[in-house]
């Protein structure tokens, strides 16, 4: 099975912390959450694979196909963003974000946003072919 790379901060080491949870078997995934572990200068955010057994207990309220459709945040209030919203949430949040502050914050835009999110979140295991996939050939299931 593809596992996340050490450096990538689990919820129980950094209790409090936002916990993005994402696809944990999808090497395209792990490289856009290996950009936040950097973007993330405040060392606020933690990271859980939607494989993760604990995962369901954190959200026991969202399916594995809605975990599987996008990343999600969730708060240690317990609010959710999924998708475009964490995208939205994790700018404001994220100081190395702050480009991505106007155009998500602008009215009337966010269907768009979430549009384009799920185009790539459908695609990301085509968008890394040339690479080899996970040991369990959970690329190629999804292609």
């Amino acid at each position: 099975m593809f596992t996340a790379t050490p450096q990538l901060v689990d919820p129980r080491d950094r209790p409090g912390a936002d916990i993005v949870i994402w696809d944990g078997k999808c090497k395209f995934c792990l490289q856009q959450v290996q950009r936040l572990r950097r973007w993330d200068s405040g060392d606020s955010l933690a990271y859980l694979s939607l494989h993760d057994s604990r995962t369901a207990t954190l959200c026991p309220d969202l399916s594995f196909q809605q975990l599987m459709d996008q990343m999600w945040v969730v708060t240690p209030t317990g609010d959710k963003f999924g998708g475009a919203d964490a995208v939205r949430y994790l700018s404001r949040k994220l100081p190395l974000l702050w480009w991505l502050r106007l155009p998500m914050h602008v009215p009337g835009l966010m269907p768009l946003w979430r549009w384009l999110y799920r185009q790539v979140a459908r695609r990301r295991y085509r968008l890394l072919q040339n690479q080899d996939c996970d040991e369990g050939g959970t690329c190629h299931l999804h292609q």
